[in-house]
């Protein structure tokens, strides 16, 4: 994924964030699924999931999955492509990587203190695997 690409889905994924008026951590992705705005996805019922659509390393494992899910069904929505996410987002990679911006998005890492921006604290303040926190640390580094 270019620079240019991945500073595109940061601001789309702080777009969302405003489209949800979501303000602080953590960023509650089961009611985004269950309750979208116009022009994204259908309402989900989050209990006919299955159990192996979550991965399940963590105790936070199935909100990534969640957030997984949010990235992959918001390239197809028409608020997707008018943002032209499919051309952003073009493997796995870089799906990941959307999904831990919409879960953990800049604009609330930002609001951490200096000595909160740790994959401990990340982890504990936005509920996602410390592996996540970890790694989007070193995205916005």
């Amino acid at each position: 994924m270019t620079v240019d690409h991945y500073g595109q889905l940061e601001s789309i994924a702080n777009e969302l964030m405003k489209e949800f008026d979501i303000k602080v951590a953590p960023v509650p992705v089961e009611s985004m699924l269950r309750d979208p705005k116009p022009g994204m996805w259908s309402s989900m019922n989050l209990n006919q999931l299955t159990g192996s659509f979550f991965s399940i390393r963590d105790q936070y494992s199935p909100r990534m999955s969640m957030a997984r899910l949010i990235a992959r069904l918001l390239i197809n929505t028409e608020w997707g492509q008018q943002r032209e996410l499919s051309k952003l987002i073009t493997d796995e990679d870089s799906l990941r990587a959307f999904a831990r911006m919409v879960i953990m998005p800049k604009s609330l890492l930002q609001t951490l203190s200096s000595g909160a921006k740790n994959a401990v604290t990340i982890r504990m303040n936005f509920e996602v695997p410390e592996e996540d926190a970890q790694q989007r640390l070193l995205e916005i580094l």
